[in-house]
């Protein structure tokens, strides 16, 4: 089966086709950087990190790009408060978010580019759209003329009358003095204040408006049309729908071929959408200083991307009891692979046929639009033939090997580095152990006992198998 993706635009799934065979050019709207980001912002970077790592797994060469946006009202806001420039906060902010999403595993976008950055080109573009009839100037703002674009609303699936009849009556008197339609939207804001951020234009001093910088930076650094645009439900109108009208206008040429949007993050007994407006969200940064950051990424990795994802102590608890079994397994493939007797066994071409099957159901389940709950059933069935492996007297090292690799290949795809391998075992740790299992052989019960206590109280714990003794530490419980 091909790979497929369910398009917004088409409200159906489709044939992946890129524009150029096996090279994806990819767009994610990134954060607006006035504050760290909590659980839903980062739900929308895992996810499309986890589907960037998976298509560059089925061996396209992935042109990540994910843009900063820091000129807003916010960010403006927060610099007037914090008594510092714009550029200040949104460079603590970009910060941070390198630093958080860094402990997640996310890999670094091809570019990040920010609007402060790209003004001139912003500049430009508006100016093409004022050229060609798609913009007008009233009173140093610059507008969209949003009727004039035919397919507005086909991303949404929103008609032009029906958008005109809800925005009648909501405009200040002001802004319906200054569009010729309600809903028309600012590209360019003239400044209203001396000491606000701003630039010179030829419409006088101000700003880019909220939508015009998506489609500068996407079709500057990916071009007129590319692969695949993605980013929350909650940007699919007005954002995107702006960002199409735009860039369509502009070039005259399809502006993406493929549209993903991730579902919310959803919190509380009434399933609220987690956003800063409702004030009802967790900061990473926060969950990341009490939570392993493996157990967060898993968490905001196994869902569907277009499900909504709902945030508790629950959720936690499950994603810590999945991640605990994966490190658990490969402990036990690192401790099998240091032992002599896995050295002298030739591979079993049984085990080779089932870790070439588990690769097989792995890719049908991702290939269809990226079902990672499907794809993880395949990796934890591969888990208990792995154990069941472990569990003999005589093991392959090539098996283990082999076994241990697709493993890790496949968490890989979820961004998931738990391969924690202790390639040394700290030498009085190694001594207790070695007199403990003398003490039993001895049948001093009472010594090993106070032994394994002892290890206990430092955070060891003992684990007697067939194979010998092993240990782990609590924190990895």
């Amino acid at each position: 089966m091909p790979l497929q993706v369910y398009n917004t635009l088409s409200r159906s799934k489709e044939v992946f086709k890129p524009l150029v065979p096996n090279h994806i050019s990819f767009y994610l709207c990134g954060p607006t950087v006035y504050n760290y980001i909590h659980i839903g912002n980062a739900r929308s970077t895992v996810a499309f990190d986890t589907i960037r790592r998976y298509l560059e797994y089925r061996g396209y060469t992935v042109n990540f790009i994910s843009n900063f946006t820091d000129v807003d009202d916010k960010i403006i806001k927060a610099a007037k408060e914090e008594g510092v420039s714009a550029e200040d906060i949104a460079n603590k902010y970009i910060a941070a978010f390198y630093e958080d999403t860094g402990k997640l595993n996310v890999k670094p976008a091809t570019k990040n580019p920010r609007v402060m950055e790209n003004i001139p080109d912003i500049i430009e573009f508006i100016s093409d759209l004022v050229d060609k009839g798609f913009a007008y100037e009233s009173s140093g703002d610059i507008y969209f003329r949003t009727e004039k674009f035919e397919d507005y609303g086909k991303l949404s699936n929103k008609s032009i009358d029906e958008l005109l009849h809800g925005a009648s009556g909501r405009l200040e008197d002001d802004l319906s003095e200054r569009k010729e339609s309600p809903i028309d939207f600012a590209l360019w804001k003239a400044v209203k204040a001396a000491d606000e951020v701003s630039w010179d234009s030829p419409w006088g001093r101000g700003r880019p408006g909220w939508h015009i910088e998506c489609s500068v930076m996407a079709t500057k650094y990916l071009g007129n049309t590319i692969d695949i645009h993605a980013g929350g439900q909650d940007l699919e109108f007005p954002h995107h729908e702006n960002e199409i009208a735009q860039s369509e206008s502009h070039s005259g040429h399809p502006f993406a071929h493929y549209w993903l949007h991730n579902g919310f993050v959803t919190i509380g007994e009434a399933e609220d959408k987690m956003s800063k407006s409702l004030g009802n969200f967790v900061l990473l940064r926060d969950l990341l200083a009490e939570t392993d950051p493996m157990v967060v990424r898993y968490l905001l990795s196994s869902v569907h991307y277009r499900r909504p994802l709902r945030y508790d102590e629950t959720a936690l608890n499950d994603a810590k009891h999945q991640v605990v079994r994966l490190r658990e397994v490969l402990r036990k493939l690192n401790y099998r692979l240091s032992q002599d007797n896995a050295n002298h066994l030739e591979g079993d071409a049984a085990i080779q046929a089932a870790l070439s099957q588990a690769v097989t159901d792995f890719t049908q389940a991702m290939d269809d639009d990226f079902q990672v709950g499907n794809g993880l059933s395949v990796v934890f069935d591969l888990v208990k033939q792995i154990n069941i492996y472990l569990e003999q007297s005589d093991v392959s090292q090539t098996s283990l090997l082999a076994m241990k690799s697709t493993l890790v290949e496949l968490l890989e795809i979820f961004g998931l580095d738990l391969d924690a391998e202790e390639t040394t075992v700290e030498d009085d740790i190694q001594a207790l152990i070695d007199e403990r299992n003398q003490a039993r052989k001895d049948k001093n019960f009472a010594r090993a006992d106070e032994i394994r206590n002892h290890l206990k109280a430092q955070g060891i714990i003992l684990d007697d198998t067939p194979q010998g003794t092993q240990w782990k530490r609590v924190d990895e419980l």
